[in-house]
């Protein structure tokens, strides 16, 4: 049985959730790997500090030989590995942080894993890597779908993805991947769309709109990501690749809306800027393999989960404050 796992990024959104998860609902001695860049931070964790299971390391995933000591030290049975760049803009204008986080860091975990005897390595990904829809309605992302990148970041997912499977194969790592769509929920960065919209609506400024508004997500909410994730490592046999999605397709206007019609008193209203390079139009997840063979189900819907969403930050106004303060 599995006893200690590595999650990396675990300060950041997707990843402070799913370690106050492990802690709440599993036995899991939990390690939390974070390097505390922009978009993760210590508030994000601040109750788990003083839990018996639950410790923190500061570092960098791409460090060969930092790694390589917390391998040896901590004795790894699982890894659950999310720590990413993840912000497409940012990818655009400077890729290079993309590579290091995404590709190098993956490939030093893989390494570590194999040398230290890593009983299960656990890839967090994007359905990014799928590349664009378009303008079609009725198709979805499988796991079939070849891999299609149209930016930086997604290429550098998609990437690392790859290096995963490879050294299933090649060298019998027991690996899984998942590929999630968009996620919303408590503790999310403001660059995202959701937090950005809602801190804006909260201070009554415009909401900026990419283009025409009508680009698709699919949205899911953290928590169901998070008890994929752990039904993926628990029962997916090795090898498998699982998307994971919420089944709450949006247009980026019609998310918007719901937003200025959710937070008090707002005068906030919806302005249209030009569309930023490498687009995609849609993005939709066929989730009917986990769905089927692991029997996870989403949990929320969007226009349940998302005034649940608001309240949260509403109701958090330091976090707020605090992450408006990261660079």
């Amino acid at each position: 049985m599995m006893q200690k796992l590595l999650v990396t990024g675990g300060a950041g959104f997707i990843g402070s959730n799913l370690v106050r998860m492990l802690i709440e609902q599993t036995e899991y001695t939990v390690v939390n790997l974070d390097k505390l860049t922009y978009a993760g931070n210590h508030h994000n964790v601040a109750d788990l500090v003083d839990h018996p299971r639950y410790s923190f390391v500061q570092g960098d995933v791409a460090d060969g030989k930092f790694i390589d000591e917390l391998f040896a030290r901590e004795k790894f049975d699982g890894v659950l590995h999310l720590a990413a760049e993840t912000h497409v803009d940012r990818s655009i204008a400077d890729s290079g942080p993309f590579i290091d986080t995404n590709i190098i860091g993956t490939h030093v975990l893989l390494e570590a894993a194999r040398a230290h005897g890593v009983r299960r390595y656990h890839q967090v990904s994007t359905d990014e890597v799928y590349g664009d829809l378009g303008d079609t309605t009725g198709t979805y992302f499988t796991e079939a779908t070849p891999l299609s990148p149209h930016c930086p970041y997604a290429a550098a997912k998609a990437s690392a993805d790859l290096l995963v499977q490879t050294w299933h194969h090649t060298y019998g790592l027991d690996t899984v991947i998942t590929r999630c769509s968009n996620n919303y929920g408590p503790y999310q960065y403001p660059e995202k769309l959701i937090p950005f919209f809602l801190f804006r609506a909260m201070r009554s400024e415009p909401l900026p709109l990419y283009g025409d508004g009508l680009n698709i997500r699919d949205w899911l909410y953290v928590a169901d990501h998070c008890q994929a994730i752990l039904t993926v490592f628990e029962r997916s046999p090795a090898g498998e690749v699982w998307n994971i999605g919420g089944n709450n397709e949006k247009t980026n206007k019609e998310v918007a809306e719901l937003i200025v019609a959710s937070v008090p008193g707002t005068t906030s209203e919806i302005t249209y800027v030009t569309d930023r390079a490498a687009h995609d139009r849609r993005y939709a997840i066929d989730a009917t393999k986990l769905r089927t063979e692991l029997g996870w189900e989403p949990a929320h819907k969007v226009e349940d989960a998302l005034p649940k969403t608001i309240e949260w930050y509403l109701q958090n106004p330091d976090w707020v404050a605090l992450s408006l303060q990261q660079p």
